[in-house]
């Protein structure tokens, strides 16, 4: 991979697309997370203004901590970077308050989850056209376009993609290349919204390495008949999750109207 080659085109479109769109530069949500550290820091080489925002939710400490030393080790190399934060903890309680949740836990926990994700979409929105941003998005090609990892019309919720046509491992390589903090690189990648620590791999099952795997082998139109053991375990996992996530990954059905009823 010619990571600084990859580095360079993605700045000059960022740049060239928040220049054509007539706006300031970008807001990014910073998680502690690698994809929110590499995608912030890619804004910031562009010159243009960029808004880091923390957006708590009962946030683990570990995340919280990662995030701040993100954002100070940002604002020192980039004169361009600015940071606000929105502790969303008491909005999220409010809305628990007026809202039933009535049902199975695991379900209503990951509607929570969800609704937390809406809840940072709608806060990067509100900045963005105060100050006339764009949203960056931080989604991988692994999470994005393979096992569809993310929260529609949450973090999914986005003006731009800068790394959704990265690989997981890739992402890393890149965010070696821009000195993103050792902590976020040597971090257990999670998406933080449950309160906790728990990891994407707990979450999914797998990790991203053995996703990636799979959706190679999935673009070479394997089949689960093709593997065993592990390998048979991994593809199952990634094949249920995009095949379940496949609505996240496809444009918004529209009816059309036959034209001899209009």
């Amino acid at each position: 991979m010619q990571t600084e080659k990859i580095v360079d085109h993605i700045v000059n479109w960022l740049k060239d697309y928040a220049t054509n769109a007539r706006v300031n530069g970008f807001v990014v949500g910073i998680s502690g997370g690698i994809d929110s550290a590499v995608t912030s820091t890619l804004c910031a080489e562009t010159g243009l203004d960029v808004l880091c925002i923390e957006m708590p939710i009962h946030q683990a400490a570990s995340h919280v901590s990662r995030a701040h030393e993100h954002i100070a080790q940002l604002k020192k190399r980039f004169p361009n970077v600015r940071d606000t934060q929105a502790d969303l903890t008491p909005v999220f309680e409010e809305f628990k308050t007026e809202v039933q949740l009535d049902g199975e836990q695991a379900v209503v926990d990951m509607a929570l989850a969800n609704t937390r994700a809406r809840l940072r979409m709608t806060t990067l929105y509100y900045y963005a056209g105060l100050q006339k941003l764009l949203v960056a998005g931080t989604g991988n090609k692994v999470e994005d376009f393979g096992v569809g990892f993310y929260t529609k019309y949450g973090d999914g919720g986005v003006d731009l993609s800068p790394i959704a046509d990265l690989l997981k491992s890739q992402v890393y390589a890149i965010g070696e290349f821009l000195k993103v903090p050792n902590s976020i690189i040597n971090a257990a990648p999670s998406d933080g919204l449950f309160g906790d620590a728990r990891s994407d791999e707990d979450q999914i099952g797998a990790s991203y390495p053995e996703l990636e795997w799979a959706m190679k082998m999935d673009d070479k139109n394997k089949t689960i008949d093709d593997f065993s053991g592990r390998e048979k375990d991994v593809f199952k996992i990634y094949k249920r999750y995009n095949t379940n996530n496949k609505h996240k990954m496809i444009p918004i059905p529209i009816c059309e109207i036959p034209s001899n009823l209009l």
